[in-house]
Formats: C-alpha cells, sequence, structure tokens
C-alpha cells in the first residue's frame, strides 16, 4: 500500500470543530508559595507538531505561551518549599495524616471536569491521540485514589510496635525534606504525578518543573494545586533546566530527586549537589526493552504484540518495545507478517479513532530517527518492509531494520520513536553478548508456548531486567506492581505502594526498662503525634 504523505496533514477547513484548538490556550501561569503569577516578559511560544497544510506548505499551528523563568523565580520557588518544610518543623510534615488526606481529596475534587480541556491541550501539543490522552486523564485519577488508600494502610501496617528482648519500639514512615520533580513529555500529567503525588502525602514540600513539552495541558490544574494546599507545599515552575534546575541543585537543599529521562541529565543534576550522600534518587531513565521470539511463538500474537508494544504512542515509551529477537526458524514469515500487519495500521491525526500512528512531539525528532536508519543501512542493514522511513514534516512511518549488529548506533541507543531493529539468534548463546554488554535492564517480553523454552530464558532474563512479559508487550501497568529497572534504567522503585516508601524514611521511638514507663505515658496522655496508637 502507497502513502500519500501529502494528505497525511489536514488543511485547516479539515478539522473536525470538536478538535479546534482555538481559544483553549491557558494564561501562562506559575506557582509560588501558593500565589498564581504571570511575567508575560518571561514566556515562550508553545507549537503543535500536529502541522497544517496550506497548498504545499506546512505550518505549525501557535498553541499559547507557558512560563519561561530564569534562577530567580526556581530559588523562590524552593525557598517557599524550604520554608513550609522547615527542616521538618513546618506546617505540612508536622501535619496529621488526615488532615493531608483531605488537602488531597479537595485537589482531587477540583481535577475531575477538566478532563476534556487536558485531553485537547496534550493532544495538540504532544501529537497523543484523543483517546490516549483522555486515558492518561482517568489514569491519574484513579492513581490518586489509589495512593491515598494505600497511605491510610501504609499508615496502619508500618505504624508498628515492636519488642526485641526488654526493648520497645514504635516505628512509623516520615518524610525527608524538598522533592525536586521533573516529569517526561510523554506523559506529562500521569508520570509526573507518579511523583509528586506520593512525595505531598508523605509530608515532603515540592517544587515541580513541567517539561518544555507537555506543559501546557497541565496549566490549567495549577489553580487547582493553589486552591487545595497550604502556600509553599507544591510550587510549580518552567524553563530552561540550566537556568532553573541548576541553581536548585546547587544550593544543595533538595532532599530527593524524583526524575523521569534521559541518564546523562540525571547525572548532571546529581553531581550539581554538592552532598550527593544527603540526596536520595528516585530515576526513570532510557530503556532498551527487548523482546524474544521463541521457535514455537504463536506468530500471528507476537507480530501483533511486538507491533502494538514497538508503536504505541509512536515508540515515545521508555516501556516500549525497542529491540526484537526473532528465532531464525520464524525469521522470514515473522518479517513478512510484520510488513503485513504495518500496511494495515491506520495513521493520520490524533482525533481519528482508527489511527495508531501520528505526529512525532519532539524537534527535530523525524531527522535523528533518519541518522538512524541510514547509520544501519550503511553498515549493512535494510529496511524490510513498506514504506518504512518515509517521512513528511513530522511524520515518521515505522522502518523495520534488519539485521542490526552491535556496530550499529540503533544496536545500542534508545530510539524512543518508530524504527523497529530486529535481530536473530539460533540459540540461548547467541543472545549471551547481547544479555552482558546491554546498559539497559527495565523490561522484556518471551514469546513461545513452550514452558520447556520458557523457562531457561525466565531465570537468565530476571538477572538482567526488572520485568518480564509472557506472551505480551512490554508495559507499566497496572499501578499496583513495582516499577524500576536495573543497569542504567532506574534507581528506586515506584509504585502505588513503593512510591510511598521511595519518599519517606523509617523513624523509630525506643525504650528500654528505664524508658518503659514514659514511653507507656506518653500512649496513654496522646502528647506526642508520633508515638502514640
Amino acid at each position: 500500500m502507497a502513502i500519500d504523505m501529502q494528505t497525511i496533514f489536514p488543511e485547516a477547513k479539515d478539522i473536525p470543530d470538536a478538535f479546534r484548538c482555538s481559544e483553549i490556550a491557558p494564561e501562562p501561569v506559575y506557582l509560588i508559595d501558593g500565589q498564581l503569577k504571570v511575567n508575560w516578559d518571561k514566556v515562550r511560544a508553545v507549537q503543535s507538531p500536529i502541522l497544517i497544510r496550506n497548498g504545499d506548505k506546512l505550518t505549525s499551528p501557535h498553541l499559547g505561551e507557558c512560563p519561561h523563568l530564569t534562577g530567580e523565580e526556581s530559588m523562590a520557588a524552593l525557598q517557599a518549599a524550604i520554608k513550609v518544610f522547615d527542616s521538618g518543623m513546618g506546617s505540612w510534615p508536622m501535619m496529621k495524616n488526615g488532615e493531608r488526606l483531605d488537602h488531597m481529596r479537595t485537589f482531587l475534587q477540583h481535577m475531575r471536569g477538566k478532563e476534556k480541556t487536558f485531553a485537547l491541550l496534550e493532544m495538540w501539543e504532544t501529537g497523543k491521540k484523543y483517546q490516549d490522552c483522555l486515558n492518561e486523564f482517568q489514569r491519574t485519577l484513579t492513581y490518586i485514589e489509589d495512593t491515598m488508600k494505600a497511605f491510610t494502610e501504609l499508615e496502619k501496617d508500618t505504624s508498628i510496635f515492636t519488642r526485641v528482648g526488654p526493648t520497645l519500639a514504635l516505628i512509623r514512615r516520615q518524610p525527608l525534606g524538598v522533592v525536586l520533580c521533573l516529569g517526561p513529555f510523554n506523559y506529562p500529567l500521569n508520570e509526573t504525578f507518579a511523583l509528586v503525588i506520593p512525595a505531598l502525602l508523605m509530608g515532603n514540600s515540592v517544587v515541580f518543573k513541567q517539561p518544555d513539552q507537555g506543559a501546557l495541558c497541565t496549566l490549567p490544574l495549577l489553580e487547582d494545586m493553589a486552591a487545595s494546599f497550604p502556600p509553599g507545599v507544591i510550587n510549580v515552575i518552567n524553563g530552561n533546566g540550566a537556568e532553573t534546575i541548576g541553581p536548585i541543585m546547587e544550593s544543595g537543599s533538595i532532599s530527593i530527586l524524583g526524575f523521569i529521562g534521559s541518564s546523562r541529565v540525571a547525572n548532571l543534576l546529581i553531581h550539581q549537589h554538592p552532598r550527593n550522600n544527603r540526596l536520595r534518587t528516585i530515576l526513570g531513565l532510557e530503556a532498551k526493552n527487548a523482546a524474544y521470539i521463541l521457535p514455537d511463538a504463536n506468530l500471528d500474537l507476537a507480530i501483533r504484540e511486538c507491533i502494538a508494544g514497538a508503536l504505541e504512542f509512536n515508540g515515545q515509551r521508555c516501556t516500549a518495545i525497542k529491540q526484537i529477537w526473532v528465532h531464525k526458524k520464524l525469521l522470514e514469515p515473522f518479517l513478512s507478517g510484520m510488513d503485513d500487519y504495518l500496511q494495515q495500521l491506520g495513521y493520520g491525526m490524533p482525533w481519528q479513532d482508527e489511527v495508531m500512528l501520528t505526529p512525532l512531539a519532539e524537534p527535530n525528532k523525524v531527522a535523528f530517527l533518519n541518522e538512524l536508519v541510514n547509520d544501519a543501512q550503511a553498515r549493512g542493514a535494510q529496511v524490510v518492509n513498506s514504506n518504512g522511513g518515509m517521512s513528511y514534516g513530522t511524520f515518521f512511518f515505522p522502518a523495520v531494520v534488519y539485521p542490526v549488529e552491535p556496530s550499529m548506533r540503533i544496536y545500542q541507543e534508545e530510539q524512543f520513536g518508530p524504527v523497529i531493529p530486529v535481530g536473530s539468534f539460533s540459540r540461548l548463546d547467541d543472545l549471551f553478548t547481547y544479555f552482558r554488554n546491554s546498559d539497559y535492564g527495565q523490561q522484556a517480553s518471551i514469546f513461545t508456548r513452550s514452558p520447556a523454552q520458557a523457562g531457561p530464558l525466565i531465570d537468565i532474563l530476571v538477572n538482567q531486567v526488572s520485568r518480564v512479559n509472557l506472551n505480551t508487550r512490554c508495559q507499566r501497568s497496572p499501578d499496583e506492581l513495582p516499577f524500576t529497572g536495573r543497569k542504567g534504567s532506574a534507581e528506586g522503585t515506584l509504585s502505588v505502594k513503593d512510591a510511598l516508601r521511595a519518599f519517606s524514611i523509617r523513624s523509630l521511638a525506643v525504650a528500654n526498662e528505664q524508658g518503659r514507663e514514659l514511653f507507656f505515658s506518653l500512649l496513654a496522655g496522646k502528647n506526642s503525634e508520633f508515638l502514640r496508637l
């Protein structure tokens, strides 16, 4: 099937009224110390990757403005967070858990009803399918509800009395300090709130820097934050990372860094902190998740799941399948089946229900993907699917590249886009070099019908990656399961329960025989919020 690249993008008149982006942009507000602020001298224009066709020309619609702040504003945000935490003696960390829950319930209630505004803005800002934007918002609401429930259960489960011989102890989880959160463009609400929500519930104060892309869609929620939390508890900024985040890290006042992005940026931020031993890091970094197609795999299932895993949101996900290893017995039918399946995929604009492939969000992404494909071809690989690698504007049709070898960039680098590298193997031993040399260790998928085939590979992979998926694509959900990675893919563990632990520390009050009387008197007299029943 030939692709008419010239008609992928719509003319202005072809955009359905329900999905037009005019007159929806919020003011470019930022939030510091409970106050919403606008500084029109410090804004940047937000352009859409969804291009508009006018004859033979493509233009990028102007969506609005976002704050583009400097170190002055970022340090003001930091000082507000420091003030409300006050070395653990401030109003927020000393607040009763039930009262913090009440503030979170208020925020959740304010959020409801903004689903369509968020989805429309995110769609135009990132090119994500409209329905997927709605799903992200709803998933985030559910995540907040589940985290509040887990917070209540954690308080019950971890607020325990322990006796070791004559020693009594009461153990609870307490906040750590000021948290700096930096989320990604691909899930600017869900991934970011997976850091922010547990950090707040555990009593930390937060400085949250929005991603450069994906900031506009979250701006309407800042007024909800201001109305729901005490001043300084959460502060939201945007701007050049070096100007805004550098001074915050260099101050040494950050206790936890929650970051989702590249290892290069993570290492830069960490090394800016003058007291690394006092910095806890929760990092979601690159991944190169592989799928392994064993000789007895259900071929139709493997092809369907690999394509869905590689191309959901155009492969712009850390959990995407980014490398496929196929047993030589199935190689030819697998590649042929991939080609057939790809030719049936819908492509176009993200408001179209039947579409899977949409414009790419990141500037210069098409050029980067072309570089990867050209490098592989120069080193002996071929694009083996029809129309593979065709591009126009911000649209790139998926390219299946085979055979991929270690000398190629696509073998080593995370593509974060619709390029699907494929290699082949005859025995598990053929993969050992790949296992040993890979810098990444988030997930893997195995496709087979045989326990005898799956068992040995599972036993190898669980020491290489943190999640092995059986006959299904790599993914994060459900949020109740641990989400982490080995090697260079992550540091720390996120899930509904694990995130609450990650943003807190166990503290305990202890008494031996001399202190036992005081211990029980405190319990009976309710003199301490910590030492209580």
